[in-house]
């Protein structure tokens, strides 16, 4: 037995229970990892509310870091006591749990088990956000919504290190005060300022080469308008609710922009990627040149409260929950 959250219903965080599951050894292809830690993301709150279906009951999460205790027929490159790290399939929420082998990266010891929790889905994210939605390029001016959360402060980091002039947006001055910290070189607090109108301020007119968005309905179509022509408007993320009915010629008349709605597990089912999309991340990572920010911790059985702060947009950086 182990110990798990599992979800029998849609719905709110009080829906979230932790007991115990049975789990059977790995099956073929498969690893069986005792975890240290697991990463929150708000893709879990899409899956909890039953906006991402999944076959019911289930237990969330797809993100976190351990050791190998089991190997399932026909694993090759990684034994047991190998530190490992994970973004990949449902099940994360437990202190042991099995994950196709094809998921896994090795941590390297310079890595701790939080910080691998913590990077993995969000680094990843940040990693095709940077390099293959829309490449950054050295003098790009690009705006990141939400950037002090956990995708948003890696984007800063790695953006300015790319190069790139940096502008983010938070909800607050102690947001504010980490985007600064992560690298954003203009800060916008959206509750307080048109950030439209400040992005035109800030740029002299020029606008953006690049909007990283996260947020979905309440920043739509303003990310647009925050374009230059020919811009990418990168969506990845609705934590606001999603865009609703959207008008492609809106490309048009904001001046010929691009858009796209890609997801890291595309990106994952293509043979080979994951390995080139990790070994860019631990290296930045592993480095210190991008710092992966744990903000709070808790133990996996308060996984509703982290969801309840998650969705109240209260965190910032990456929160772990501790098996």
């Amino acid at each position: 037995m182990v110990k798990a959250i599992r979800v029998h219903q849609t719905g709110g965080p009080e829906v979230l229970r932790y007991e115990d599951v049975d789990l059977p050894a790995p099956g073929p292809g498969e690893a069986q990892i005792r975890q240290h830690a697991v990463g929150l993301n708000f893709i879990d709150v899409y899956f909890r509310t039953g906006a991402y279906p999944a076959p019911l009951p289930f237990t969330p999460g797809n993100e976190g870091a351990g050791e190998v205790v089991a190997l399932g027929a026909g694993v090759t490159g990684f034994k047991i006591g190998d530190r490992v790290a994970y973004a990949g399939s449902l099940g994360g929420y437990a202190d042991t749990r099995n994950i196709e082998a094809k998921f896994l990266v090795s941590l390297p010891d310079a890595i701790s088990y939080e910080t691998g929790a913590a990077m993995m889905l969000k680094g990843l994210t940040a990693e095709y956000l940077l390099f293959r939605s829309y490449p950054v390029k050295p003098g790009d001016v690009v705006l990141v919504h939400a950037a002090a959360g956990g995708v948003g402060l890696i984007l800063c980091q790695w953006a300015r290190l790319l190069g790139a002039t940096v502008i983010g947006t938070v909800g607050s001055e102690d947001k504010a005060r980490l985007a600064r910290e992560a690298g954003a070189h203009d800060v916008i607090n959206y509750n307080k300022e048109d950030f439209v109108a400040r992005v035109k301020e800030i740029t002299g007119g020029k606008l953006c080469h690049a909007v990283y968005d996260s947020i979905g309905k309440a920043t739509f179509p303003g990310s647009l308008d925050c374009l230059r022509p020919f811009g990418t408007f990168v969506s990845f993320g609705a934590a606001s609710g999603p865009i609703d009915a959207f008008n492609i010629g809106l490309l048009a008349q904001k001046g010929s922009l691009y858009a796209t709605r890609p997801t890291l597990f595309t990106h994952l089912a293509v043979e080979g990627r994951l390995a080139e999309m990790a070994a860019r991340l631990t290296e930045v990572v592993g480095s210190g040149k991008v710092k992966i920010a744990v903000h709070s911790r808790l133990p996996l059985a308060q996984a509703a409260e982290a969801h309840r702060a998650l969705e109240a947009r209260e965190t910032t950086g990456a929160t772990v929950l501790l098996p």
